[in-house]
């Protein structure tokens, strides 16, 4: 008996010591068997594309759902034997109709505009509403096969409500809309800012807000805009470019050259420096929408912006406005970086308002012009804000060396000008003049 245990511990003792030095040894990959793939995180479609983070904030639920088939042969040429269904469910949202409702998402707004009750008729909401929501879905069916160009849920859901006001004594009207905060950066100005204010992503030198050039001093992204054009007529020209691509370089050079000739023709609104407000491009074109030149007002928080419509932007997305607006209501903006993320922005446009034709903002006249629709509408309990100018003065031409003035003072010839005096451009924005010599 007593050898028996001895021979059980010494085996005991032998087994227990290969799992430990098999703990401690180093694995062995090809011997790991591959796990099965987790519930919670379905395997990509192929490929290096994660359907999990393209999403971009869509619940995804996905399964395997096998059925018995013919032989391998038979369902590999059967295009209905492996396939994939993709369904989105979006809920379309309701729009806030009362003025409780829309205090909920921004609750000063009662308050700064005390008659903002009374210009809600019966059925206050806009048919842009239905129609903004229409057309984010049939984008939605139209890109369902690419799901890369799918809209995410933050842009899905960028619009809290739009409404059609009218003030019962004035007839002021104004079209409300509840939504979050993009930035637009683009637009430049050769007669205003001779450089660049830089180009980021998807930057465009253009906006819908336009008038002709005032002076000669070219577009500062001119040079870049031709320079982009030679290349493309080079490459269309080249023996070895192939026809697909001469095709790509031809639409190319049609769009560049119309750039070039704009960029030569007129000005346009700077994002950095102008306060305006964007609009999907559908508004532009109801009876009772906005168009560009539009006065409007942007409120957040206890504050009201005065503004213009400056630009028009895609037909399914809401709530955007220039970066010079997001930089004063956010510090932190930047081009990639919303001032206002959650629903808590309003905007307040009176359509029919735009002064034509359009010429460099006046933020004077902008000031004083929202102010007497902001009266027509009741009043506000807050001063506007006032925006200062904030475009640098043209640089200071440089001094030539003068004659030795003889003994004898002649006469300036007819039609000349005195040497302080110099003909300038005429700008909107009020420019800094030059302290006078001492």
């Amino acid at each position: 008996m007593l050898v028996a245990a001895v021979f059980v511990g010494l085996i005991l003792y032998r087994w227990i010591s290969q799992e430990r030095l098999q703990y401690f040894a180093p694995r062995q990959d090809v011997a790991t068997p591959t796990p099965e793939p987790s519930p919670t995180r379905p395997p990509p479609i192929g490929g290096k594309l994660d359907t999990g983070r393209l999403f971009n904030g869509i619940t995804l639920r996905s399964s395997v759902e096998p059925t018995p088939g013919a032989d391998a042969t038979t369902e590999r040429v059967d295009p209905e034997s492996y396939v994939l269904e993709l369904k989105l469910k979006p809920r379309v949202p309701t729009p806030n109709r009362t003025i409780e409702e829309l205090a909920k998402v921004s609750p000063k707004l009662p308050e700064l505009i005390p008659a903002l009750s009374s210009m809600l008729p019966t059925e206050p909401v806009s048919p842009l509403f239905a129609q903004l929501y229409d057309t984010k879905l049939r984008m939605l069916r139209e890109n369902l096969g690419r799901l890369d160009l799918l809209l995410s849920r933050h842009n899905f859901f960028d619009c809290q409500t739009i409404l059609q006001l009218q003030h019962p004594q004035t007839h002021r009207r104004a079209l409300l809309l509840q939504a979050d905060m993009d930035v637009d950066a683009d637009g430049s100005d050769g007669d205003r800012m001779t450089a660049g204010t830089g180009a980021p992503t998807n930057f465009k030198p253009f906006t819908s807000y336009r008038w002709p050039k005032k002076t000669s001093q070219p577009n500062p992204y001119l040079a870049a805009t031709q320079d982009k054009l030679k290349h493309a007529e080079d490459e269309f020209a080249a023996k070895t470019t192939t026809p697909d691509r001469k095709r790509d370089f031809r639409n190319a050079i049609t769009q560049l050259r119309a750039e070039v000739t704009t960029l030569q023709k007129y000005s346009f609104l700077i994002g950095t420096t102008d306060p305006y407000i964007v609009i999907p491009g559908a508004f532009a074109h109801e009876r009772d929408g906005a168009k560009t030149g539009d006065y409007s007002l942007v409120i957040f928080g206890d504050g009201i912006y005065p503004a213009i419509v400056g630009d028009i932007g895609p037909n399914d997305k809401v709530g955007e406005a220039s970066f010079r607006i997001g930089k004063e209501i956010n510090p932190q903006t930047t081009p990639y970086n919303r001032p206002v993320s959650e629903l808590k922005a309003t905007y307040l446009i009176f359509p029919g308002t735009a002064d034509t034709p359009f010429g460099p903002p006046d933020l004077d006249k902008l000031q004083a012009r929202c102010q007497k629709l902001v009266d027509e509408i009741g009043g506000a309990t807050v001063a506007l804000h006032h925006w200062e100018n904030i475009i640098p003065p043209p640089p200071s031409p440089t001094p030539t060396s003068s004659p030795v003035p003889s003994a004898t003072p002649s006469a300036s010839p007819a039609g000349s000008t005195s040497p302080t005096s110099s003909a300038s451009a005429t700008f909107a924005f009020p420019l800094a003049s030059p302290s006078p010599s001492k």
